[in-house]
């Protein structure tokens, strides 16, 4: 039976244009970059706010590039779980969707020459590579989330570069630590885009995508994504140990439970309005985690 979903109005069919729930995925990483940054004592707060109004422009864009492309494409209904529905369901013109994503990157690109001009322009060529993979993420004939590739481009690209990024315009330079403090990141992110690729596929499969989640079976797929977050968690450790970083680190394991609380979910259910649930917790532990670790991080440098 299929699950009737309401209609936007007003205001909220612009938000919910933009798929809220997705823009943590921008925000954590440019905060944990430049919380790494702070602990080598390196903080400039227009540069902070200029790289995260745009990586979460980046962002929005990205989604609604998502949102035309699967609907030219017949895999979005009114009935579709987890879309912004502002086409399908609110009748907004797919022209005007594509539009204002084009917008989103012209703004984003504005932000960007600030960025470059305060910082190094070679920064112009990586943001203009991030912008694309997010056009071509859905867009153009090869779209990236068609291929088993999703979860790889996602979590490097929203993961490790936001935070390499975020962290570079406040240093100047990338450092070792700064590396290997953003593969937690990388694979969260990545976890994101795996816990969407479970949840749709179904639906996926009968639009002839090729996601890692069909390729490896659902099973599998939930069984990855669990080892994301196994990875994320021990690779702290690791650094802990390994002196990479301070003991205030383990903070991050105030927010075990979510990522449990997904897994648990992702078994035990398959409908996708079900398995809504697992998508958040998973969403909320990226967030949580890269809070976290960018607090522990402050409060090692301060002590």
């Amino acid at each position: 039976m299929q699950q009737t979903i309401k209609a936007d109005t007003g205001w909220r069919i612009w938000w919910q244009l933009t798929r809220p729930h997705t823009l943590t995925a921008a925000f954590a990483p440019v905060f944990l970059g430049t919380m790494i940054a702070l602990s080598y004592g390196e903080f400039h707060l227009p540069l902070f706010l200029a790289m995260l109004v745009a990586s979460i422009f980046i962002q929005m864009a990205t989604n609604m590039f998502n949102e035309y492309y699967d609907y030219k494409r017949g895999l979005d209904t009114e009935h579709s779980i987890g879309i912004g529905g502002t086409i399908v369901r609110n009748g907004v013109q797919p022209r005007t969707v594509l539009n204002i994503a084009f917008l989103l990157y012209a703004i984003s690109i504005g932000i960007g020459v600030y960025i470059c001009m305060e910082t190094s322009w070679w920064l112009a060529a990586v943001g203009l590579v991030c912008m694309a993979i997010g056009y071509f993420y859905t867009g153009g004939p090869y779209p990236i989330a068609y291929t088993p590739f999703g979860e790889l481009f996602s979590g490097v690209v929203m993961g490790m570069l936001l935070v390499l990024i975020a962290f570079y315009i406040q240093m100047g330079s990338v450092t070792l630590d700064a590396i290997l403090l953003s593969i937690p990141s990388m694979l969260l992110v990545a976890g994101i885009m795996m816990a969407n690729n479970i949840r749709d596929i179904v639906g996926d499969r009968e639009g002839g995508r090729k996601t890692l989640a069909i390729l490896v079976g659902r099973p599998r797929a939930i069984t990855i994504l669990a080892s994301f977050f196994i990875i994320s968690y021990c690779w702290i450790v690791a650094l802990i140990i390994t002196g990479h970083v301070s003991i205030w680190a383990l903070l991050v394991f105030l927010s075990v439970k979510k990522p449990i609380r997904a897994i648990k979910t992702f078994r035990r259910h398959e409908v996708p309005l079900q398995v809504m649930p697992a998508m958040k917790n998973t969403a909320v532990t990226n967030t949580l985690f890269a809070l976290l670790l960018g607090i522990g991080i402050l409060i090692g440098y301060l002590i």
